[in-house]
């Protein structure tokens, strides 16, 4: 009898071990080799653009992450392996040097927060930091644009998705229709949204991408290191790039071309990162 109890004590105990160590998803680096735009969706496609090779998360920084090196995970819908939101670029870039220091990088950003940007137009933001680039460490940052819808369109393994991964946004997408209780029809409504519980899904919970990326298309938007221009022409730096679209975003927003603009201090429960890393 004592010898079976045993037995059941240690499965028991086992099985719990287990649990623990499958409730988070190990994040690791994804590398994209570079190279000119393959994809003919791509804003990008047959300009003179030629992206490096580089390494990009495989999901979105998720709560947990987060949390590890900033002390507390500040979203609205919290989990462990759901993508933390209601992040600033601002929190996004000193999430990225903190990361790099604790894993003993070379933060690649240069973060003056007594100095007021002198380019920053906005006058909504409050914060404008001063924020720089050391081009050749090793620690991690956002992706540029360019190379976000690179690798959201697969880079050199690119099979012409318009959506990071199919043609069919509900294959590879968290977005206003299906991130809820029910799949909703119509046009885009916020109180259809807000009845039916829409919300964050845990990262990696639908398809991936020609690379093994995943959510590049909806669950949360991502932050990119760029100012958001209306056209070359354009002077004016009042915004920062997002890319991907969001779990209440159309599906328009996930498209990899879609490049949508936010002030650099703004927060949403649709908004998160990905990190990226010089090769």
């Amino acid at each position: 009898m004592r010898k079976t109890f045993f037995c059941l004590f240690a499965l028991l105990t086992f099985l719990v071990s287990f649990s623990g160590c499958a409730r988070t998803k190990t994040n690791d680096l994804v590398f994209v080799k570079g190279g000119s735009f393959a994809n003919t969706n791509s804003s990008y496609y047959g300009d003179d653009i030629v992206i490096n090779d580089f390494y990009i998360s495989r999901y979105e920084v998720t709560g947990y992450e987060w949390k590890q090196v900033m002390g507390d995970n500040p979203s609205e819908f919290k989990g462990d392996n759901l993508p933390v939101e209601m992040v600033s670029w601002y929190d996004a870039i000193e999430y990225c040097n903190k990361r790099s220091i604790m894993e003993g990088l070379e933060p690649y950003y240069n973060i003056d927060k007594e100095t007021k940007d002198p380019d920053n137009t906005s006058e909504y933001d409050d914060v404008k930091w001063t924020v720089t680039i050391n081009e050749n460490a090793n620690g991690y940052r956002l992706p540029t644009v360019a190379e976000w819808e690179y690798a959201a369109g697969g880079g050199q393994e690119s099979k012409n998705y318009a959506y990071s991964g199919s043609n069919n946004v509900d294959d590879v997408g968290w977005y206003w229709r299906n991130s809820g209780n029910k799949y909703l029809s119509g046009d885009w409504s916020w109180p259809q949204i807000a009845g039916n519980n829409n919300r964050t899904k845990p990262v990696g919970s639908l398809g991936p991408n020609e690379l093994g990326l995943y959510d590049m298309s909806g669950n949360v938007r991502e932050w990119c290191w760029d100012w958001y221009k209306e056209s070359d022409s354009d002077s004016s730096y009042s915004y920062r790039v997002w890319k991907g679209g969001g779990w209440m975003g159309d599906e328009k927003c996930c498209e990899i071309s879609y490049q949508g603009k936010y002030e650099a201090n703004g927060k949403g429960s649709d908004t998160g990162l990905r990190v990226c890393r010089n090769k």
